[in-house]
């Protein structure tokens, strides 16, 4: 029996709410989906949980500052082509703050906004738009 193995690449990935019902996302500044709108996120460095990945990667890419402890695991994502980079897998958290948490865009991200729920970009990066609607299926 011949063993064939996988690199497999892991990322953590934030939807974060605020109070008045929007989520923030950002736009991807490189390939693939440049141009697009995702959740925030990144890969999980090595040594490093996905949880302490998501409050290090929300932070450098929206300045936005959320405790370890109020984000809460949504669940994971791996489908086999969820990106077309190779196989990667996520760890997706969720977290609510405030209405009027400033949000600016940082490392990996053209832009930062808060978006209205019910009036999202047409189409996000990736299957963000599966993992946002778990999230606020929980939330």
């Amino acid at each position: 029996m011949s063993e064939t193995f996988e690199t497999i690449r892991y990322t953590a990935d934030i939807v974060i709410v605020d109070t008045s019902g929007r989520v923030l996302l950002i736009e991807r500044e490189w390939d693939p989906y440049r141009g697009h709108w995702a959740l925030p996120g990144g890969h999980v460095d090595p040594g490093e949980t996905s949880l302490a990945a998501a409050v290090r990667e929300l932070e450098e890419e929206t300045a936005v500052r959320v405790p370890a402890g109020d984000l809460r695991l949504i669940g994971v994502w791996d489908a086999p082509r969820r990106d077309p980079r190779g196989r990667y897998v996520t760890a997706a958290y969720l977290a609510v703050v405030p209405a009027g948490t400033l949000a600016v865009a940082g490392d990996d991200a053209r832009a930062a906004r808060w978006w209205p729920l019910d009036a999202l970009p047409p189409r996000l990066a990736f299957d963000h738009a599966a993992i946002l609607a778990a999230a606020t299926q929980r939330a």
